[in-house]
């Protein structure tokens, strides 16, 4: 549509009156009008940089906790250094669970929010049970359990679960694995939890331990692997 000019509007009394009524508004508020544009132009300058300082955080998370995951998977002993010079080995795994354990605090400590700050803290747990440190695990594990990300969460609960059950809590071990298979995430599903619950039956509850290898054997007949590992599991269960 072509643009009228304000000689054309004039001679529409109609359009006249708003065109008039616009421009004396406008004159009027000039310096309010002014300053609106300027909180909408800072308020999306402000937006911009929070999304790209949010991103460059994200990067920094991930790469630090990278970093760490190497460290915690790298290999262990005097064969492995000499095999890989240029990969970082350990000549023991206490040497490298302990650099892990304070890699993992280090990403925790600076994105206790982000996700890569949770998989950390839940590692932190990893490396305190495997260093032997069982206390500070179960308490760390605990923690982790209530992270916000519930597919690290189901993570630490069943590692808190395996500790509490090689420590000989192991009602509250079965409680945590019950309460999983119940809410299964793809991180933990629900046969996972089973066979730890059933597993953990097995010497204290043989006959209960019977029953949920045989429900696994009904409920996930399609599944290969789990079929054979619970045929496993039944032929070795005392009677």
């Amino acid at each position: 549509m072509a643009r009228l000019t304000r000689k054309e509007l004039k001679k529409d009394p109609f359009l006249s009156v708003y065109y008039d009524d616009f421009m004396e508004f406008a004159t009027e508020n000039y310096t309010a009008i002014l300053g609106a544009i300027v909180v909408v132009v800072l308020a999306a300058v402000a937006v911009y940089a929070w999304r790209g300082y949010k991103q460059r955080q994200g990067f920094a998370a991930n790469a630090l906790l990278g970093a760490a995951l190497n460290t915690f998977h790298a290999p262990v002993g005097a064969a492995a250094q000499a095999s890989t010079p240029d990969a970082e080995a350990f000549a023991t795994a206490q040497n490298k669970y302990q650099s892990a354990l304070k890699q993992f605090m280090e990403v925790y400590e600076k994105y206790p929010g982000r996700k890569a700050g949770q998989i950390a803290f839940y590692h932190v747990g990893l490396c305190q049970e495997l260093l032997g440190n069982n206390a500070a695990a179960v308490k760390t594990l605990e923690q982790a359990g209530h992270v916000s990300d519930q597919g690290i969460a189901s993570l630490a609960n069943f590692a808190l679960a395996n500790e509490l059950a090689k420590t000989g809590k192991l009602s509250e071990a079965q409680k945590l694995y019950g309460e999983l298979a119940n809410h299964p995430r793809e991180t933990v599903p629900a046969p996972t939890a089973l066979l730890a619950l059933a597993d953990s039956e097995r010497v204290p509850a043989p006959a209960a331990a019977r029953q949920i290898y045989e429900r696994l054997a009904k409920d996930y007949a399609s599944d290969k692997y789990l079929a054979e590992t619970v045929k496993q599991q039944l032929s070795t269960l005392p009677r």
